[in-house]
């Protein structure tokens, strides 16, 4: 079986997800999934009466980035397994692994802020926002996004991904050099007669799950291209699909659009009839008795403040006695608008110049309180495999160095229950504080290690503590020579002070004198 027909088999289960992402598109932000009967140059896209489903699409997507991918924080900390840390390092080293991981993990967050990972990972937010599903491929030249209507999925009763199929349309010249000859053969003829000498094809990517890995290879008219062969493990796969909200036994998630798609509508079709309202309200059109000796044309063609022989009486303005039904549809909309505003998270933004962590942390925190277990199902099914092709892919190039896959693990903090690094420092600063009030400041200047204090703050706060911080030896080096200045310091002063007595004078004591004067042998 080709993979388009494969692909053409798994559509038929993907129809009704489908339709329903057209159908929030339409009410949100059309260009995200368009009908595939769109030609070429020739797509008019609807255009909604109202701007609420845009806005809460957009500012739902933009606080699930900065929850997830947060500008001035780690989304995630390597960390050693406890079991295996007294067994092979000791707990002494601890604190010098977490500096080196922090080295790690600031390599990492430079290179995805210098690339264009953050663009796609909103524009696949956006999708799962209004169309519930989206599929990201990690490749050499950064992140790829593929909408629904350009991929189908299949999983098990566990909702693991055991098959997906891609479909995009590229140019053939661009595959020329893989091509079967038959296929080349007849490419080359269309090409030859074709004004622009450009062909398009449909090229297909088949992913299947072969125990704990993922093969794929791609085909063009039912051949498989030699060079588009590949594999990978499950753990560091380059193929993510995304949901937003899923359903036992569906292979496709639901967005959040879908679950008010009621409310849009209807303030859809509210706004639509306000505006035409107000449009026909606002239009003013004049009427003049049939008896009347004014002239429709007089009157149309008499300019501001010009005098024309008739009876006011016979003059009249057509008017639209709608108000009270214009208040009725506005009330309701400005109801239907709120609760929109509520479910999209539009109420709570604060308008700030720098977010801080505690902004982070707050907003994650809302974000699981609306959106309840969201956080858990975009780190499994995006955040850990994002991480892991990372980290794998800076290893093979040597970017960073190899981490032992048995001690070092990466764990994921951008979420509610995991503790990142700002939470980290706020711990350690209470755990100090309660001490302090506990048991007196005493106690912690005699209990507390204040080396591994900094340590442990730099690596909080993913500082590089390389020449920045003394250590114990340069200190204990540094208070040995302060005590030897200032015990010559103060021989020097025991020796001015002593010079200034009676007994050192030469004109007090003769003895002295004699002394002095006394050639030396």
């Amino acid at each position: 079986m080709t993979a388009k027909t494969r692909y053409d088999y798994l559509s038929s289960d993907r129809t009704q997800f489908l339709d329903e992402a057209e159908q929030a598109a339409e009410l949100t932000l059309p260009y995200l999934i368009t009908k595939d009967d769109y030609s070429k140059g020739m797509r008019h896209l609807p255009t909604p009466w109202q701007s609420v489903g845009a806005k809460g699409a957009v500012t739902l997507a933009s606080k699930l980035m900065l929850a997830m991918l947060p500008v001035q924080t780690a989304f995630f900390k390597l960390q050693v397994d406890e079991s295996q840390l007294g067994e092979q390092f000791g707990p002494q080293v601890k604190s010098e692994l977490d500096l080196s991981f922090a080295k790690i993990e600031r390599t990492i967050l430079e290179a995805i802020a210098s690339s264009n990972d953050r663009v796609v990972v909103h524009e696949a937010l956006l999708h799962l926002v209004v169309a519930g599903n989206a599929l990201v491929f990690m490749g050499k030249d950064g992140l790829k996004l593929y909408p629904l209507n350009r991929f189908v999925v299949e999983r098990d009763g566990n909702g693991n991904v055991i098959e997906i199929i891609t479909k995009e349309t590229i140019a053939k010249k661009l595959i020329a050099d893989q091509l079967p000859e038959d296929i080349l053969k007849d490419y080359n003829s269309v090409v030859d007669s074709s004004p622009d000498n450009v062909e398009e094809c449909d090229i297909y990517t088949h992913i299947t799950r072969d125990n704990n890995r993922y093969v794929w290879h791609q085909e063009v008219h039912g051949k498989i291209l030699e060079k588009s062969y590949g594999k990978a493990p499950v753990d560091i796969s380059p193929w993510i699909p995304l949901r937003f909200n899923t359903v036992d036994g569906e292979d496709y998630g639901r967005g959040r659009v879908g679950q008010f798609i009621g409310d849009l509508k209807s303030l859809e079709a509210l706004s639509q009839a306000l505006v035409e309202g107000s449009a026909a309200a606002a239009k003013v059109v004049f009427t003049v008795s049939p008896s009347s000796t004014t002239k429709p044309s007089t009157l149309a063609n008499a300019g501001n403040g010009a005098i024309v022989q008739g009876r006011p009486d016979d003059i009249g303005v057509v008017q639209v006695g709608k108000s009270a039904d214009f208040g009725t549809a506005f009330q309701m909309m400005q109801q239907l608008e709120r609760r929109l505003n509520e479910a999209f998270l539009v109420m709570q933004v604060r308008q700030s110049e720098r977010t801080t962590a505690e902004e982070v942390r707050l907003t994650q925190m809302e974000l699981e309180q609306q959106l309840g277990g969201l956080f858990s199902l975009l780190t499994t099914e995006f955040l850990l495999p994002y991480l892991n092709r990372i980290l794998n892919q800076f290893q093979k190039t040597g970017k960073i160095p190899r981490l032992p896959k048995d001690i070092v693990k990466p764990t994921i903090v951008a979420g509610v229950n995991a503790l990142g690094r700002g939470q980290d420092r706020e711990s350690l600063g209470q755990f100090l504080t309660v001490i302090s009030q506990t048991m007196g400041p005493e106690a912690v200047q005699k209990f507390i290690n204040p080396e591994e204090v900094i340590k442990r703050l730099a690596a909080s706060q993913g500082i590089d503590v390389l020449n920045l911080v003394r250590s114990m030896q340069e200190i204990q080096g540094q208070e040995q020579q302060a005590q030897q200045m200032a015990m010559q310091q103060q021989q020097a002063e025991q020796q001015t002070a002593m010079m200034k007595t009676p007994m050192m004078d030469p004109s007090k004591n003769p003895a002295l004198a004699e002394q002095m004067q006394a050639p030396t042998e």
